[in-house]
């Protein structure tokens, strides 16, 4: 009987083992990993090798300094994958520099491998399984959890807005490349492109010295006022005209410019350009273009908030200087600043004023020398005697901040004449006042013929 026990025993030993062989053998089977699955382990055959060895160079570098190659390989362990791979070109030269350079810094990683994952699906849509033109377009998720559409019109294939010039340009069992025309951009890296260029999305402190007390107050001063926008600056002219780095204060606010300041530089480029087209002005924009650098410190006080208005000799007024004038150092420039008035002055506010006032002198950038002005035969007359002009092209040029007014003729400052006054020292005899009594007793002696007794009597 223990025989037979025994021997049921082993057979029902072996039978357990058994089915514990088979049951292991079975869960090994389920757990088992083929070579395709996610184990970040990809065969010579795959589509990322592909792309890595392809034509798509451009592509291939920028998914490499994106760390997006462990992504890949999990995604092609899961799913077949279409990846729209933009030609060289498109990123070396038709790619905007500033939005390369932006991609490319490492503070903006994540916004690179969100353009990248914009190129894929995780889907194997082959050229014959594109839309035709009556389906419409057909929206796709992109690996980075964004949308792309497909769609067909006038025979070609479009991805979004870009064009498949290479369609099934790399087929591979794990997926395939198309070759398309340009770069694919969605909308939240272009809108953290326009944050960083305009500036947004950097906060600056703005350096502030220490907080003042009032001594009478024992408060701490108050902050002035801010400047208004278009306000003249605070310092006169002649300190922004100092040499060395400017002392006037910072633009005022306006309209022109790429920083809401005032684009000096191109209102003066627009004046002289105007005079060009003018005519018979061609002397004057030829001296602040080429004899000098007036245009540049021109533009730069346009600037800084300040005004001007130029009194422009015609071509013949400018023929008339001779080479005495014109060959002291510096004398262009001197000449020119004689014809600047800080001021915006038109034909009209020059005419009324001197109507109302009979004769204006202006402030000119040649300081101290001012310029007259006065109203004569229903014009406004410059200077005085040989020396004077007309103004005889009224408003040339008037923008609100620089005003180009044409004249008849050259202008000179007065020459101050200096008149020395020689003092001949006189010599003067002071003599000594007698005294009343003294007067009385030179009369006294004087009558009785004694006076000669003293000494201050005669």
């Amino acid at each position: 009987m223990d025989r037979r026990i025994y021997g049921g025993s082993s057979a029902a030993t072996n039978l357990i083992l058994s089915l514990l062989f088979f049951s292991a053998a079975s869960a090994l089977s389920k757990n088992q990993i083929p070579s395709s699955s996610g184990s970040g382990q990809i065969n010579s055959n795959s589509v990322l090798v592909a792309l890595l060895d392809s034509r798509y160079t451009e592509l291939s570098e920028l998914v490499e300094k994106a760390l997006l190659l462990q992504t890949l390989e999990e995604a092609v362990g899961r799913h077949n994958i279409t990846i729209f791979a933009p030609r060289n070109e498109a990123l070396e030269r038709d790619l905007d520099p500033e939005f390369k350079r932006f991609l490319l810094e490492p503070g903006n990683l994540k916004s690179l491998q969100t353009l990248l994952m914009f190129h894929i699906i995780p889907n194997r849509v082959g050229s014959t399984q594109w839309p035709d033109e009556n389906s419409g377009r057909v929206k796709h998720e992109t690996l980075g959890n964004d949308h792309l559409h497909l769609s067909k019109g006038d025979g070609k294939k479009m991805v979004d807005s870009a064009e498949i010039i290479r369609p099934d340009d790399l087929t591979r069992p794990d997926g395939l490349i198309h070759g398309i025309e340009r770069l694919l951009i969605p909308r939240s890296v272009q809108e953290d492109f326009n944050r960083r260029r305009s500036l947004q999305s950097i906060s600056a402190v703005l350096p502030e010295g220490a907080p003042e007390v009032d001594p009478r107050t024992n408060r701490l001063k108050k902050k002035p006022a801010p400047v208004p926008a278009g306000a003249p600056p605070a310092l006169p002219i002649q300190s922004a005209m100092a040499p060395g780095p400017s002392l006037a204060p910072a633009p005022a606010p306006g309209p022109g410019g790429k920083h809401h300041h005032f684009d000096g530089e191109a209102q003066v480029k627009d004046f002289i350009h105007t005079l060009l087209h003018y005519g018979g002005y061609n002397e004057m924009a030829d001296i602040l273009v080429n004899l000098t650098s007036l245009a540049t410190e021109m533009g730069r006080l346009v600037s800084e908030g300040y005004v001007l208005t130029v009194l422009a000799p015609n071509d013949e007024a400018m023929a008339k200087l001779t080479t005495d004038q014109l060959s002291e150092p510096g004398a262009p420039e001197q000449i020119v600043y004689y014809h600047i008035i800080p001021e915006y002055q038109t034909e009209e506010s020059m005419y009324n004023s001197v109507r109302r006032f009979g004769k204006v002198k202006f402030d000119t950038l040649r300081f101290p020398h001012k310029v007259a002005a006065k109203e004569a035969d229903g014009s406004v007359k410059f200077g005085d005697g040989e020396r004077s002009a007309y103004l005889f092209d009224p408003d040339i040029y008037t923008d609100g901040r620089i005003s180009v007014q044409g004249i008849d003729g050259v202008l000179f400052p007065e020459e101050e004449e200096v008149v020395e006054s020689v003092k001949k020292p006189v010599k003067k005899v002071v003599q000594q006042r007698r005294g009343k009594l003294l007067e009385v007793t030179c009369r006294m002696l004087g009558a009785f013929g004694k006076d000669s007794y003293l000494s201050r009597c005669q």
